[in-house]
């Protein structure tokens, strides 16, 4: 049983919460997972400038992921930053590049699942999960949230993200937070969840 988890991340937020998800996946007994990134879009002089060429390079090790393997994975979980309450401009050309799946049917009936970042609270996490799922659903996938089991999207003693739409973060105005421990545990929980979904339906 595969599980493929496939993002992009500008300065390692969300880098950081996909190895959590990985963490989670590998958890269930059967589960093979792996980690891929979507192509950079964006010239290098833009990267310089926006001061992500340095973050970049912790994940830089990761493959691009090719729209082919999507078709070979039992489960496919995507994380993206959020873009004015949607999903970020790398991710949206990527999907767009998945025609061929659509047309073959290549991913009905396997499990979809997204994660997200913002730089503030309210900064669109929940819109960008739902209007990802939109892409999911045209593809026949199966949705996987993060639900409320995950009993720490509940807590009202920190400032946290995640919600039943999927895990998430906060990563602040100026990318100077990191996920937080809550955030990271309910990627691991939402890695775990998904994969326990795609092994039941394997079976």
């Amino acid at each position: 049983m595969k599980v493929l988890v496939v993002y992009y991340s500008m300065y390692g937020h969300i880098h950081r919460m996909a190895e959590a998800i990985v963490e989670g996946a590998k958890s269930v007994e059967g589960a093979a997972v792996e980690i891929r990134r979507v192509p950079e879009t964006l010239p290098l002089e833009v990267l310089q400038k926006m001061g992500a060429v340095e973050a970049q390079k912790q994940f830089g090790h990761v493959p691009v992921c090719t729209v082919n393997e999507l078709g070979t994975a039992d489960a496919i979980i995507f994380g993206t930053p959020t873009r004015f309450g949607n999903m970020c401009g790398q991710m949206r050309q990527f999907l767009d590049g998945t025609a061929g799946l659509w047309m073959s049917g290549a991913l009905v009936g396997k499990v979809g699942s997204v994660f997200t970042s913002s730089a503030t609270q309210h900064g669109g996490q929940e819109s960008t999960i739902l209007s990802f799922h939109i892409t999911l659903l045209h593809q026949g996938m199966i949705i996987a949230g993060l639900p409320y089991s995950f009993q720490g999207q509940m807590r009202i003693d920190e400032i946290t993200g995640g919600s039943p739409y999927g895990a998430s973060t906060i990563a602040g105005g100026q990318g100077e937070r990191m996920p937080s421990a809550n955030e990271l545990e309910a990627a691991r929980f939402q890695g775990k969840h998904v994969a326990t979904i795609a092994s039941k339906l394997t079976r």
